[in-house]
């Protein structure tokens, strides 16, 4: 039995992408997984699907993060079914490029509620019903080591991610719970390549160390070790996972 057999684990935005991709992961760790979803109700149940029948535990809930009654519902729920929680991957987010000049005020609140908000009140519930020793990562971005126009309200959102990261830190470790973020490079998802041509595409990837994008198996590799008994020593930390994009 590994140290991760049993846990219990909320993964927000887990129907598709990177999001899948963990809680396949984590899943195949022998983490019980609550796969979260805003719309997609058919793709979050592919995912559990998928978990079920390779001999895993999984549920689906649905929870929009903009929304703090529907988080507290998300944690409830979590606890009804499985009794507790030990980890919480804060990987729901929305990412639009769009140049200052064109920026409207209800993008810029779309981006804060999903991406700022969701992370810090998912936060909040872990505080009051997290387990001791849990594990809670969030997501950053490594644009935010880069200055590139049109992503000047995503990297804003994300760095706010990183304080909350850091600052709750402290608060979190009397229950020895760390809190660190991950920052991924271009990672071939569909968040990523929406609206992009293959000539953007293809200058992600040269910016890479390895000459492609990274794939959401990378990312889901480096939350294994953060969620695991290995990581106890790193807290209020953000971590590149990017093939050295910067």
């Amino acid at each position: 039995m590994n140290d991760l057999e049993g846990k219990v684990a909320i993964i927000t935005g887990a129907s598709r992408g990177i999001g899948s991709a963990i809680a396949k992961q984590l899943a195949d760790l022998g983490i019980k997984v609550v796969v979260n979803y805003s719309s997609s109700p058919e793709k979050a149940q592919e995912v559990v699907d998928y978990i079920i029948e390779k001999g895993g535990e999984a549920i689906a809930i649905q929870a929009d993060i903009r929304n703090i009654a529907e988080i507290e519902k998300l944690f409830s729920e979590t606890i009804q079914n499985f009794g507790k929680l030990d980890i919480l991957i804060n990987n729901a987010g929305v990412m639009k490029n769009t140049l200052l000049l064109d920026l409207t005020e209800e993008e810029y609140n779309r981006h804060f509620d999903i991406n700022v908000k969701g992370t810090f009140f998912t936060c909040q519930q872990a505080m009051k019903l997290m387990e001791t020793n849990g594990r809670i990562v969030d997501f950053s971005t490594s644009v935010n080591g880069t200055m590139i126009p049109s992503y000047s309200l995503y990297a804003a959102t994300k760095g706010a991610v990183e304080q909350i990261t850091r600052q709750l830190s402290k608060e979190f470790a009397p229950k020895q719970i760390t809190i660190n973020a991950i920052a991924p490079g271009p990672v071939n998802t569909e968040l990523f390549i929406s609206g992009k041509t293959p000539e953007q595409i293809e200058f992600n990837k040269n910016l890479s160390s390895f000459k492609r994008l990274g794939e959401p198996e990378d990312i889901a590799n480096a939350i294994e070790f953060l969620v695991s008994k290995k990581s106890q020593w790193m807290t209020g930390q953000t971590i590149r996972v990017n093939g050295g994009f910067n």
